[in-house]
Protein backbone atom coordinates (compact mmCIF):
# COMPACT_ATOMS: atom_id res chain seq x y z
CA UNK A 1 0.00 0.00 0.00
CA UNK A 2 1.37 3.37 -1.01
CA UNK A 3 1.99 5.89 1.73
CA UNK A 4 0.31 9.28 1.73
CA UNK A 5 2.40 11.96 0.02
CA UNK A 6 4.08 14.59 2.19
CA UNK A 7 3.26 18.02 0.80
CA UNK A 8 5.40 21.03 1.73
CA UNK A 9 3.56 24.35 1.83
CA UNK A 10 5.39 27.68 1.92
CA UNK A 11 3.70 30.47 3.87
CA UNK A 12 4.39 33.14 1.26
CA UNK A 13 4.36 36.79 2.30
CA UNK A 14 3.35 36.85 5.98
CA UNK A 15 1.41 40.09 5.52
CA UNK A 16 -0.65 38.61 2.70
CA UNK A 17 -3.49 36.10 2.79
CA UNK A 18 -1.14 33.10 2.63
CA UNK A 19 -1.34 32.14 6.32
CA UNK A 20 -5.12 32.45 6.29
CA UNK A 21 -5.75 30.36 3.19
CA UNK A 22 -3.26 27.71 4.34
CA UNK A 23 -5.05 27.36 7.67
CA UNK A 24 -8.47 27.22 6.01
CA UNK A 25 -7.32 24.79 3.34
CA UNK A 26 -5.69 22.36 5.76
CA UNK A 27 -8.89 22.28 7.78
CA UNK A 28 -11.08 21.54 4.78
CA UNK A 29 -12.54 18.04 4.34
CA UNK A 30 -11.48 17.96 0.66
CA UNK A 31 -7.81 17.50 1.50
CA UNK A 32 -7.59 16.92 5.25
CA UNK A 33 -6.90 13.20 5.08
CA UNK A 34 -5.45 12.87 1.58
CA UNK A 35 -1.83 13.67 2.51
CA UNK A 36 0.55 14.70 5.24
CA UNK A 37 1.55 18.36 5.36
CA UNK A 38 4.61 20.37 6.37
CA UNK A 39 4.35 24.16 6.45
CA UNK A 40 7.49 26.20 5.82
CA UNK A 41 6.82 29.34 7.80
CA UNK A 42 6.64 30.83 11.27
CA UNK A 43 3.71 29.87 13.46
CA UNK A 44 3.50 33.33 15.00
CA UNK A 45 2.54 34.89 11.65
CA UNK A 46 -0.67 32.92 11.47
CA UNK A 47 -1.75 35.71 13.80
CA UNK A 48 -2.03 38.75 11.54
CA UNK A 49 -1.44 41.08 14.47
CA UNK A 50 2.16 39.83 14.52
CA UNK A 51 2.61 39.78 10.75
CA UNK A 52 1.38 43.32 10.16
CA UNK A 53 4.34 44.72 12.12
CA UNK A 54 6.87 43.33 9.67
CA UNK A 55 8.56 45.69 7.21
CA UNK A 56 8.29 44.98 3.47
CA UNK A 57 11.96 43.95 3.43
CA UNK A 58 11.43 41.54 6.34
CA UNK A 59 8.44 40.03 4.53
CA UNK A 60 10.60 39.52 1.45
CA UNK A 61 13.41 37.95 3.47
CA UNK A 62 11.00 35.51 5.10
CA UNK A 63 9.26 34.67 1.82
CA UNK A 64 12.59 33.89 0.18
CA UNK A 65 13.79 31.85 3.15
CA UNK A 66 10.67 29.67 3.14
CA UNK A 67 11.12 28.98 -0.58
CA UNK A 68 14.79 28.08 -0.11
CA UNK A 69 14.03 25.71 2.76
CA UNK A 70 11.21 23.97 0.89
CA UNK A 71 13.40 23.55 -2.20
CA UNK A 72 16.18 21.96 -0.16
CA UNK A 73 13.66 19.54 1.33
CA UNK A 74 12.22 18.64 -2.09
CA UNK A 75 15.64 18.11 -3.67
CA UNK A 76 16.63 15.90 -0.74
CA UNK A 77 13.47 13.82 -1.15
CA UNK A 78 12.15 14.80 2.28
CA UNK A 79 8.87 16.08 0.80
CA UNK A 80 7.00 14.93 -2.28
CA UNK A 81 5.77 18.27 -3.63
CA UNK A 82 5.75 21.99 -2.91
CA UNK A 83 2.70 24.23 -2.80
CA UNK A 84 3.45 27.93 -2.52
CA UNK A 85 1.27 30.62 -0.99
CA UNK A 86 1.49 34.02 -2.73
CA UNK A 87 4.53 36.28 -2.44
CA UNK A 88 5.04 39.97 -3.17
CA UNK A 89 7.59 40.42 -5.94
CA UNK A 90 8.20 43.95 -4.68
CA UNK A 91 8.96 42.71 -1.15
CA UNK A 92 11.13 39.92 -2.53
CA UNK A 93 13.18 42.43 -4.51
CA UNK A 94 13.57 44.71 -1.48
CA UNK A 95 15.09 41.74 0.33
CA UNK A 96 17.69 41.31 -2.42
CA UNK A 97 16.13 38.43 -4.35
CA UNK A 98 16.33 39.29 -8.07
CA UNK A 99 13.68 36.87 -9.33
CA UNK A 100 10.51 38.06 -11.09
CA UNK A 101 8.50 35.27 -9.47
CA UNK A 102 8.38 31.80 -7.93
CA UNK A 103 8.95 30.05 -11.26
CA UNK A 104 12.33 31.60 -11.94
CA UNK A 105 13.33 31.32 -8.25
CA UNK A 106 12.73 27.56 -8.17
CA UNK A 107 14.49 27.09 -11.50
CA UNK A 108 17.60 28.86 -10.18
CA UNK A 109 17.62 26.95 -6.88
CA UNK A 110 17.23 23.58 -8.62
CA UNK A 111 19.61 24.46 -11.48
CA UNK A 112 16.82 23.82 -13.99
CA UNK A 113 17.55 25.21 -17.45
CA UNK A 114 14.31 24.36 -19.25
CA UNK A 115 11.18 25.33 -17.35
CA UNK A 116 7.78 26.83 -18.08
CA UNK A 117 4.68 28.04 -16.27
CA UNK A 118 1.43 26.13 -16.77
CA UNK A 119 -1.86 27.51 -15.49
CA UNK A 120 -4.39 24.71 -15.14
CA UNK A 121 -8.10 24.64 -14.50
CA UNK A 122 -10.73 21.91 -14.94
CA UNK A 123 -11.56 23.04 -18.51
CA UNK A 124 -8.45 24.88 -19.71
CA UNK A 125 -4.67 24.54 -19.45
CA UNK A 126 -2.27 27.15 -20.82
CA UNK A 127 1.54 27.07 -20.96
CA UNK A 128 3.59 30.24 -21.41
CA UNK A 129 6.58 30.69 -23.71
CA UNK A 130 7.55 33.96 -22.00
CA UNK A 131 6.48 34.63 -18.44
CA UNK A 132 7.03 37.89 -16.55
CA UNK A 133 8.18 40.13 -19.37
CA UNK A 134 7.17 43.58 -20.53
CA UNK A 135 4.84 43.26 -23.49
CA UNK A 136 7.06 45.44 -25.68
CA UNK A 137 9.90 42.92 -25.25
CA UNK A 138 7.94 39.79 -26.12
CA UNK A 139 8.47 39.78 -29.93
CA UNK A 140 12.24 40.06 -29.53
CA UNK A 141 12.33 37.32 -26.87
CA UNK A 142 10.46 34.74 -28.92
CA UNK A 143 12.55 32.12 -30.72
CA UNK A 144 11.62 28.90 -32.47
CA UNK A 145 13.71 26.95 -29.95
CA UNK A 146 11.89 28.49 -26.96
CA UNK A 147 8.55 27.68 -28.51
CA UNK A 148 9.61 24.12 -29.36
CA UNK A 149 10.86 23.59 -25.79
CA UNK A 150 7.52 24.85 -24.46
CA UNK A 151 5.62 22.43 -26.68
CA UNK A 152 7.91 19.59 -25.60
CA UNK A 153 7.54 20.33 -21.87
CA UNK A 154 3.77 20.61 -22.31
CA UNK A 155 3.65 17.22 -24.03
CA UNK A 156 5.71 15.60 -21.25
CA UNK A 157 3.59 17.12 -18.48
CA UNK A 158 0.30 16.10 -20.07
CA UNK A 159 1.53 12.54 -20.52
CA UNK A 160 3.53 11.98 -17.33
CA UNK A 161 1.59 14.08 -14.84
CA UNK A 162 -1.94 14.36 -16.19
CA UNK A 163 -2.16 10.87 -17.66
CA UNK A 164 -3.12 11.90 -21.20
CA UNK A 165 -1.47 9.31 -23.44
CA UNK A 166 -1.87 11.21 -26.72
CA UNK A 167 -2.27 14.89 -25.87
CA UNK A 168 -3.53 17.42 -28.39
CA UNK A 169 -1.73 20.75 -28.13
CA UNK A 170 -2.66 24.05 -29.76
CA UNK A 171 -0.23 26.93 -30.26
CA UNK A 172 -1.57 30.48 -30.27
CA UNK A 173 -0.23 33.08 -32.67
CA UNK A 174 1.29 36.32 -31.42
CA UNK A 175 -0.55 38.77 -33.68
CA UNK A 176 -4.27 39.34 -34.36
CA UNK A 177 -5.73 36.51 -36.43
CA UNK A 178 -2.34 34.74 -36.12
CA UNK A 179 -0.83 37.33 -38.44
CA UNK A 180 -3.41 36.95 -41.24
CA UNK A 181 -0.83 35.52 -43.66
CA UNK A 182 1.67 38.24 -42.82
CA UNK A 183 -0.67 41.23 -42.97
CA UNK A 184 -0.43 41.86 -39.22
CA UNK A 185 3.08 40.55 -38.51
CA UNK A 186 5.42 37.78 -39.60
CA UNK A 187 6.31 36.14 -36.27
CA UNK A 188 3.88 33.32 -37.02
CA UNK A 189 5.61 32.28 -40.25
CA UNK A 190 9.19 33.06 -39.27
CA UNK A 191 9.29 31.92 -35.61
CA UNK A 192 6.21 30.02 -34.45
CA UNK A 193 5.51 27.75 -37.46
CA UNK A 194 9.07 26.30 -37.61
CA UNK A 195 8.75 25.29 -33.95
CA UNK A 196 5.44 23.59 -34.61
CA UNK A 197 6.84 21.69 -37.59
CA UNK A 198 9.82 20.54 -35.55
CA UNK A 199 7.48 19.28 -32.82
CA UNK A 200 5.35 17.47 -35.39
CA UNK A 201 8.48 15.75 -36.72
CA UNK A 202 9.07 14.61 -33.13
CA UNK A 203 5.65 12.87 -33.11
CA UNK A 204 3.93 15.56 -31.04
CA UNK A 205 0.28 16.18 -31.92
CA UNK A 206 0.39 19.97 -32.16
CA UNK A 207 -1.63 22.45 -34.23
CA UNK A 208 -1.10 26.11 -35.05
CA UNK A 209 -0.38 28.90 -35.02
CA UNK A 210 -4.04 29.61 -34.28
CA UNK A 211 -5.81 32.91 -33.68
CA UNK A 212 -5.80 33.69 -29.97
CA UNK A 213 -9.35 35.03 -30.09
CA UNK A 214 -10.75 31.59 -30.96
CA UNK A 215 -8.28 28.95 -29.77
CA UNK A 216 -9.31 29.06 -26.10
CA UNK A 217 -12.93 28.38 -26.97
CA UNK A 218 -11.78 25.41 -29.02
CA UNK A 219 -9.71 24.10 -26.11
CA UNK A 220 -12.55 24.49 -23.61
CA UNK A 221 -14.92 22.52 -25.83
CA UNK A 222 -12.39 19.68 -25.88
CA UNK A 223 -10.50 20.07 -29.14
CA UNK A 224 -7.17 20.54 -27.33
CA UNK A 225 -5.71 19.45 -23.99
CA UNK A 226 -3.56 22.57 -23.60
CA UNK A 227 -2.76 25.82 -25.37
CA UNK A 228 0.80 27.12 -25.70
CA UNK A 229 0.71 30.93 -25.54
CA UNK A 230 3.35 33.51 -26.35
CA UNK A 231 3.05 35.82 -23.35
CA UNK A 232 1.63 36.15 -19.84
CA UNK A 233 -1.73 37.87 -20.29
CA UNK A 234 -2.53 36.06 -23.53
CA UNK A 235 -3.01 32.90 -21.50
CA UNK A 236 -3.89 34.14 -18.04
CA UNK A 237 -6.82 36.33 -19.02
CA UNK A 238 -8.93 33.45 -20.40
CA UNK A 239 -7.68 31.10 -17.67
CA UNK A 240 -8.68 33.41 -14.85
CA UNK A 241 -11.95 34.33 -16.52
CA UNK A 242 -12.90 30.65 -16.37
CA UNK A 243 -11.00 29.50 -13.28
CA UNK A 244 -10.44 32.48 -11.00
CA UNK A 245 -11.25 30.44 -7.89
CA UNK A 246 -9.87 27.03 -8.87
CA UNK A 247 -7.00 27.71 -11.24
CA UNK A 248 -3.58 26.30 -10.31
CA UNK A 249 -0.07 27.35 -11.30
CA UNK A 250 2.17 24.36 -12.14
CA UNK A 251 5.88 24.74 -12.87
CA UNK A 252 6.97 22.40 -15.68
CA UNK A 253 10.52 21.09 -15.95
CA UNK A 254 11.49 21.09 -12.26
CA UNK A 255 12.83 17.92 -10.60
CA UNK A 256 9.91 18.08 -8.16
CA UNK A 257 6.20 18.94 -8.26
CA UNK A 258 5.38 22.58 -7.55
CA UNK A 259 1.92 24.13 -7.62
CA UNK A 260 0.37 27.33 -6.31
CA UNK A 261 -2.92 29.21 -6.27
CA UNK A 262 -3.48 31.47 -9.27
CA UNK A 263 -3.96 34.66 -7.21
CA UNK A 264 -1.74 37.11 -5.38
CA UNK A 265 -1.16 38.27 -1.82
CA UNK A 266 -4.40 40.32 -1.61
CA UNK A 267 -2.94 42.71 0.96
CA UNK A 268 -6.20 44.69 0.95
CA UNK A 269 -8.13 41.87 2.62
CA UNK A 270 -5.33 40.25 4.66
CA UNK A 271 -6.21 39.88 8.32
CA UNK A 272 -9.95 40.28 7.74
CA UNK A 273 -10.74 36.56 7.71
CA UNK A 274 -12.58 36.74 4.37
CA UNK A 275 -10.03 35.23 1.99
CA UNK A 276 -11.32 32.20 0.10
CA UNK A 277 -9.09 29.10 0.16
CA UNK A 278 -10.56 27.48 -2.97
CA UNK A 279 -7.54 28.04 -5.21
CA UNK A 280 -5.17 26.89 -2.46
CA UNK A 281 -7.26 23.76 -1.98
CA UNK A 282 -7.15 23.15 -5.75
CA UNK A 283 -3.36 23.64 -5.73
CA UNK A 284 -2.91 21.17 -2.89
CA UNK A 285 -5.25 18.63 -4.50
CA UNK A 286 -3.33 18.84 -7.78
CA UNK A 287 0.04 18.54 -6.01
CA UNK A 288 -1.21 15.35 -4.36
CA UNK A 289 -2.40 13.96 -7.69
CA UNK A 290 0.82 14.80 -9.50
CA UNK A 291 3.09 13.53 -6.73
CA UNK A 292 1.27 10.22 -6.33
CA UNK A 293 2.73 9.00 -9.60
CA UNK A 294 6.22 9.50 -8.20
CA UNK A 295 5.73 7.52 -4.98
Amino acid sequence: MKRKPLIGITMGDPRGIGPEIIEKALGSPEIKNKAEYMVFGDACYFDFQNAKNLTPKECGELSGFYIEQATQAALAGDIDAIVTAPISKEHLHQAGYPYPGHTEFFAQLSKTKKFRMMMAGPSLKVVLVTIHEALKNVPTLLTSEKIFTTIQLTQEALQNWFGISKPKIAVAGLNPHAGEAGLFGDEETKIILPAIRKAQKNKIHVTGPLAADTVFNQAVRGDYDAVVVMYHDQGLIPLKLLHFDDGVNVTLGLPFVRTSPDHGTAFDIAGKGIATPSSMIAAIELSIKLSMGKL
